[in-house]
């Protein structure tokens, strides 16, 4: 006897594999699909994500957060301007344990991948299956989104991310540190627990810049960063590949609708999570906390239907719709603002920058609450 599902998620990347696990405490009997093209397993991954407090506590209730050894605490985040200008967050002024915390996306992975083979409401397929409710959660490269014809309104940056991972000389004492430049914005997020000296790096440069820092002997690249980093670490060696990608601003013009026409398709929906619905600039971030909070919303506003209601109903969706919409907003625009503001090299440009940077830091009510928006607070 065939099997039936409620909702097949196409994509078992950390967003769709969440919701997977949020859908199945309801019993909502779910497939779980690949996206195509889907990563090699054996290939590295040098991600490393910066989740808040309100991702750690979804992750934990699913028993899915991982060691200690994996998710390291940042108890202060420094931020420096080009002239002069710096930010800095402290998480006992916040009193807080820590602002956020670096998550190793491999160690994730497997500890969501562990829950899944646990799991009996969800099982794993290698093709799309019939269901009231299929959900995209593929990443910004989704063909499911174009086969669904929706429009993915895409803001190319003059920028791409380099991604690795360094040794430091010095240890990094629990602080993820940015750096705003001309050469870019760099970020070294600490790793290997609270006396680590193991740093993941994003680097995000404009275009020009990529293929040679990418071609770079690992002891230039190394000591390229160390310059960009004002030698915050000291020594630095590479101890990962690099990676490299485009940076974009994007959002889907519509995050869900009905399934196109087709045989046995009718009173069937769709729905959009995570970066096949909106990318943002990394400067900030939170680009997986926001798509962990759309996998949040969308479980809650289907487990808070009627009875009688499918969880294909079209007021549900368009009520996820609108909440996450209104949510992603003011992140959008202030990642994009930073990233236009320093991407500009002109001197008057500079000094209000770094003059705003200065004031910011002596805000008081200003800043604790940007830091508890940002710690999911």
């Amino acid at each position: 006897m065939a099997q039936t599902f409620d909702i097949c998620i196409r994509g078992t990347g950390i967003v769709g594999t969440t919701l997977a696990l949020l859908l199945a405490r309801d019993r909502l009997k779910v497939a779980l699909l690949p996206a195509p093209g889907a990563k090699n397993p054996a290939a590295t991954d040098v991600r490393a994500y910066a989740l808040n407090l309100a991702s750690r506590q979804l992750l934990e209730s699913l028993r899915s957060w991982p060691d200690d050894e994996h998710a390291t605490a940042v108890r202060q985040m420094q931020v420096q301007g080009d002239q002069g200008g710096a930010v800095q967050f402290d998480a006992a002024a916040q009193g807080v344990d820590a602002l956020a915390w670096i998550v190793d996306v491999p160690a994730l992975e497997s500890r969501l991948a562990q829950a899944v083979r646990y799991q009996p409401h969800v099982e794993l397929v290698d093709a799309p299956v019939p269901a009231a409710l299929t959900v995209v959660c593929e990443g910004r490269a989704s063909t499911t989104r174009e086969e669904f014809g929706v429009n993915f309104e895409v803001t190319p940056y003059p920028q791409h991310a380099i991604a690795t991972r360094l040794q430091s000389e010095r240890p990094h004492g629990q602080v993820a540190r940015q750096w705003f430049s001309p050469d870019g914005i760099l970020a070294f997020l600490p790793l290997g627990g609270p006396q680590g000296n193991s740093v993941a790096v994003v680097w995000s440069v404009f275009q020009e810049q990529v293929a040679p820092l990418m071609a770079l002997p690992p002891e230039d690249f190394a000591q390229r960063l160390r310059t960009a980093s004002q030698d915050a670490l000291g020594a630095l060696q590479v101890s990962a590949e690099r990676a490299a990608w485009p940076l974009q601003l994007a959002k889907a013009d519509r995050w869900c609708g009905a399934l196109p026409p087709a045989a046995g398709r009718a009173g069937r929906s769709w729905v959009l999570a995570g970066d096949a619905a909106h990318n943002v600039h990394p400067l900030a971030g939170q680009g997986l906390n926001l798509g962990l909070a759309d996998a949040q919303a969308l479980a809650r506003v289907l487990h808070e239907r009627d009875y009688w209601r499918s969880v294909g109903d079209a007021r549900l969706l368009r009520r996820y719709e609108r909440e996450r919409k209104a949510a992603l907003l003011p992140m959008g625009l202030a990642t994009d603002g930073l990233q236009q503001l320093f991407a500009r090299q002109d001197g008057p440009i500079q000094a209000l920058r770094n003059w705003g940077m200065k004031g910011f830091e002596m805000s008081g009510p200003l800043k604790s609450f940007v830091a508890r928006q940002a710690m999911g607070m």
